[in-house]
């Protein structure tokens, strides 16, 4: 009987614990730094992890930069070793929180919203704002952003014989659906 009241406490607990984050690590970031007329210099990431907090509105997007992958692989080489120095900065992560969110006020109408938080890349953290969309679809809550990252904020050497070839303005668009079964249950019913 003891057990039994345990386990009940147990998962309750854990359901209501669960409750309160959405998540994926299945978002997609695309990144594209090309300059017309030369290379194209563009990569995309599938495994991005994202958190959102509906209570705090804190949201959380984490970047493994090693999985960005380009059409060519001196590019990612390129990409990996001299600019993003990924073996010493693995990950870059924007850290925020949305203003005026409300888990209630999410419907299939594509809502704006904005972001503002820390964008750390490098080991270097710029204050950013973000504009973000955010609505319901079937899988959870859909969340598309695209943003510039300039990349003398965060101390991204471009040698000057290849300078020309690459945009100092890094555009990445975020988009990935974060889910809640329990939550998502309790509103389908």
């Amino acid at each position: 009987m003891k057990r039994t009241t345990l386990l009940i406490l147990l998962f309750s607990a854990f359901s209501l614990f669960a409750q309160e984050k959405f998540m994926t690590n299945t978002a997609t970031v695309n990144f594209e730094a090309s300059v017309p007329l030369f290379e194209e210099v563009k990569a995309v990431n599938r495994s991005v992890a994202i958190v959102l907090e509906p209570k705090t509105s804190v949201f959380i997007c984490t970047v493994t930069v090693k999985d960005f992958r380009f059409k060519l692989d001196l590019m990612q080489e390129h990409f990996n070793d001299n600019y993003m120095e990924s073996n010493r900065y693995p990950k870059a992560v924007f850290k925020g929180k949305i203003a005026k969110f409300d888990l209630k006020d999410i419907n299939e109408t594509e809502k704006e919203y904005t972001i503002k938080g820390k964008l750390t890349v490098r080991g270097k953290s710029k204050e950013i704002e973000v504009k973000a969309y955010l609505k319901r679809v079937k899988e959870g809550i859909q969340i598309h952003s695209d943003f510039p990252i300039a990349v003398s904020d965060f101390n991204i050497q471009i040698p000057s014989r290849i300078a020309e070839k690459i945009s100092q303005t890094a555009n990445t668009d975020l988009i990935g659906v974060i889910r809640n079964e329990d939550a998502f249950l309790i509103t389908l019913k």
